[in-house]
């Protein structure tokens, strides 16, 4: 292909027509900054994020390497975007792909995955790494058991890291004019951060400085590796893991400084970016333009940020653009809807202390114990001194009397009814009333996706259907 084909937007594949994603300045977020902020709009590649830069650089290292041969099949353990690319080139190239993916990812996604011919594996996101089956190890399992099959490995693979080294930063140093002086990228497989600081830092003599937006939790940045609800960056740690291992994608060498950036931050930058800049982007962008933002408050005229964009919001409709979704959680909605919001219903304090939860290491005996008089508690995934409880980590609640037959010494995990029913501070009464008609007794009250308190649905009671028939939930 040539220069002038390129110009013209003439591809011999899609493939072909990944990459020259346009620099888009922001400029009502940034009000007050001196600053120039630019976003990379990396999901204006053809297949809708930047993993396409990497699956592209994976498939054609595999097939040079003779690892992937005609009529092969492309695996891959990814929580969406990676398998989406990799799925529609290996589609243009005559491969068939199979992935696995945490059960957190988006409905969207999962669709998206399907609509290409993707064979998709569903497994439980939240595992230690030594569990058959987790990701990488369901995705192993297939690879192994299925003859011509290829697995990319984009945690672990040199071509992710070398694609943005090759593409994304020579773009970046183009496109500015050699200006940029900070790049901001959130971290995942680490590709991303690594490929393009990597060559920013190499052709600017080590000025560019590459700083990575994280989750709170993270333990890229010092967390403990519990959940958070972004997709696609960071890194989770279970508590039971044997042994921590970091993706060889991953140089943190390169990166100078990392901002940790709470999701209650990043969905309400996404919602920014949404109504005043025209920008419907994902949660990894909320939280590196969260990160970006702060970096450019303390900059001067002079400077560039520019901060990656991986893909659009429109993968994450059915959540951080759901006001149900982020009202049951307990996130801010900003909602027009009329009347009190739960958290006046219940008069809860900015200091309210987390709920009693049984931890989900104990025996039967033990959960007695901490129930007392608690006819029903919630049973969260056991993670020692943790400070508040996710919402995500809840496993199911325990009761007095499904625990009174049980022996003593049991797990308490073998003896869980459903999860409770969660509320959100921010939720409006009415919302969660009609969410919740027919359900009585103890709810999880949420702040921020953290479970605060419980408290009894009976608070929601004036604003449910005067004909509706109370129900008792399973117990």
């Amino acid at each position: 292909m040539t220069v002038a084909d390129r110009k013209l937007g003439v591809f011999d594949s899609v493939a072909d027509a990944i990459g020259y994603t346009p620099l888009i300045r922001l400029n009502r977020v940034t009000e007050g900054i001196a600053a120039t902020v630019y976003l990379k709009a990396e999901y204006l590649n053809p297949l809708g994020s930047v993993k396409d830069r990497a699956a592209r650089a994976m498939i054609d290292a595999a097939e040079a390497a003779g690892e992937l041969r005609p009529g092969g099949t492309v695996v891959e353990s990814t929580s969406g975007n990676t398998g989406i690319a990799l799925a529609a080139i290996a589609a243009s190239r005559g491969y068939r792909t199979i992935v696995v993916v945490p059960d957190k990812s988006s409905a969207e996604k999962l669709a998206l995955l399907r609509a290409y011919g993707v064979e998709v594996h569903v497994t439980v996101g939240g595992l230690p790494r030594q569990h058959p089956e987790f990701l990488k190890n369901v995705a192993l399992r297939l690879a192994a058991d299925i003859p011509g099959a290829w697995y990319s490995g984009q945690y672990d693979n040199p071509a992710n890291p070398a694609a943005h080294r090759e593409t994304t930063g020579p773009e970046i140093w183009s496109q500015t004019a050699g200006r940029v002086t900070h790049f901001v990228a959130g971290i995942g497989t680490g590709g991303t951060i690594t490929g393009t600081g990597e060559y920013l830092k190499s052709v600017s003599d080590g000025q560019v400085r590459v700083i990575g937006a994280d989750p709170e939790s993270s333990v890229y940045s010092g967390g403990d590796g519990h959940a958070w609800y972004v997709e696609s960056i960071g890194h989770y740690l279970h508590p039971r893991t044997d042994s921590d291992e970091w993706p060889q994608s991953y140089h943190p060498e390169v990166v100078d400084r990392i901002e940790r950036v709470p999701d209650a931050e990043a969905f309400g930058v996404l919602r920014r970016l949404a109504r005043e800049e025209g920008l419907l982007v994902g949660g990894s962008t909320g939280t590196a333009v969260a990160a970006a933002l702060r970096v450019a408050r303390t900059l001067g005229p002079g400077d560039v940020v520019v901060a990656i964009a991986p893909d659009s919001g429109r993968n994450y409709l059915s959540k951080y653009f759901d006001p149900q979704w982020l009202g049951r959680l307990g996130f801010d909605i900003a909602s027009a809807e009329p009347g009190p919001l739960v958290g006046d219903r219940v008069a809860v304090a900015t200091d309210v202390d987390a709920p009693v939860i049984v931890p989900s290491d104990v025996t039967v005996e033990r959960a007695r114990e901490l129930l007392g008089a608690h006819t029903v508690l919630p049973v969260r995934l056991a993670r020692e001194g943790a400070e508040y409880v996710v919402v995500a980590e809840i496993l199911g609640a325990v009761s007095a009397s499904r625990l009174a037959g049980a022996p003593g010494a049991d797990p308490v995990t073998d003896h869980l009814d459903p999860p409770l029913p969660v509320i959100g501070v921010l939720e409006p009464v009415a919302v969660a009333a009609q969410r919740l008609s027919g359900v009585s007794g103890p709810v999880v009250l949420a702040r921020d996706g953290y479970a605060i308190a419980l408290v009894d649905a009976a608070v929601l009671d004036d604003a449910r259907p005067a004909s509706e028939d109370v129900v008792e939930p399973a117990r």
